[in-house]
């Protein structure tokens, strides 16, 4: 994607085995800043900081934090403790476990001496995946979007609503939500997005917002409480949300807001999909309400919000009394009940056991 005309990934390597460079997003929209992680640590402070953020992107940076440990010491203790230390920083987005199994399963089969250059490897083609598995997810949300376009008259806009950010910023590149957007617009079909504000770190109005006017996708920003106003009203075609996991029988767990998202395009008609990598499925849950462990973050985000002020300056203020408990779940379960399908690279599917199977019949597990 564009970054004032530049083409950017989320993350990229710059010195092979040493160091990788990110974008750090908690200074969107107002500085664009580049940041050059060097060791487990600065992996592992990215992560739970949020200067990258988004289930694919995470899991894309914490396989570059296993590879820069094995630079500085490839044993057994070093691969376990940077488990360990990369899988603590957020707890819900199943791709962080997948990537770090998937570079440990590797790795501890592997003699001391291979395991540096085999680490570094493999996370360079766990963010190159990535960005094909998220082109192949836009190419058939497009065909969906190409559908309901088919439906209106011609050159009449297709309304698109989404919830927090899924954007190329969530991801390494192209997104997933987004995904389809964006190939419609290259495309050029006429689409509008309805930009949740998702608060309380505002993903939506600080990410996705400038990611869509960096690459000139028309987009509105709404306060999160507008959508089913909007739906009402005819004004949305269609919701695309993204997720950090999904359940083997397809429940959504996703930013928090996304729920009551997908009751009310329930209740208007409004066709709800979600966008994801095969990495973000959990084949070992069933019951997203149930199983899913939700993360609930810092009260700080609640009382506080930064923004620029009228002389440009990015400041902090607090919006409620000091002394005002504050409680912040950071996610919630979407029932598949709710969900109109999935969005996969390999496919659309229906939310369910029997729609996933059919998909990826090698990774279903009949027992969830």
């Amino acid at each position: 994607m564009k970054v004032h005309g530049k083409a950017y990934r989320s993350i990229w390597p710059l010195e092979a085995g040493k160091s990788v460079g990110i974008i750090d997003q908690t200074c969107l929209p107002h500085r664009f800043v580049e940041v050059e992680l060097r060791n487990l640590e600065d992996a592992a402070v990215s992560i739970k900081d949020m200067w990258v953020r988004g289930a694919p992107l995470i899991g894309a940076t914490a396989a570059f934090g296993v590879a820069l440990e094995m630079a500085r010491d490839p044993s057994d203790a070093a691969l376990s403790n940077a488990w360990q230390v990369l899988h603590a920083t957020r707890p819900t987005a199943i791709n962080l476990r997948w990537a770090l199994n998937d570079m440990q399963n590797l790795l501890s089969d592997l003699p001391l001496e291979q395991r540096a250059e085999a680490a570094w490897k493999r996370a360079v083609e766990i963010s190159d995946e990535d960005v094909a598995c998220n082109e192949s997810i836009g190419k058939h949300g497009l065909k969906l979007i190409e559908e309901i376009a088919a439906q209106k008259k011609p050159g009449e806009t297709i309304n698109i609503l989404t919830h927090c950010n899924a954007g190329w910023l969530a991801t390494v590149d192209w997104g997933t939500a987004t995904s389809p957007i964006y190939q419609a617009h290259n495309k050029g079909i006429k689409v509008h997005v309805w930009v949740d504000e998702t608060r309380p770190r505002n993903q939506g109005a600080g990410l996705t917002a400038w990611e869509l006017g960096e690459h000139g996708v028309p987009h509105t920003l709404l306060v999160d409480n507008a959508g089913g106003h909007l739906m009402q009203h005819g004004m949305v075609d269609l919701c695309i949300v993204g997720t950090d996991r999904t359940t083997a029988h397809g429940d959504v767990c996703n930013k928090i807001g996304t729920y009551l998202k997908a009751l009310a395009a329930h209740d208007n008609s409004v066709p709800f999909f979600v966008a994801l990598p095969s990495s973000t499925i959990d084949w070992t849950v069933a019951d997203g309400l149930k199983e899913i462990p939700i993360e609930e973050r810092g009260g700080e985000e609640v009382a506080w919000i930064s923004g620029e002020n009228a002389d440009g300056k990015v400041e902090k203020v607090r919006i409620c009394p000091p002394e005002t408990p504050l409680s912040n779940f950071a996610f919630d379960v979407t029932p598949s009940k709710y969900v109109t399908a999935l969005i996969t690279e390999r496919g659309v599917c229906a939310a369910s056991k029997e729609g996933l199977a059919a998909l990826f019949p090698e990774w279903v597990n009949t027992d969830a």
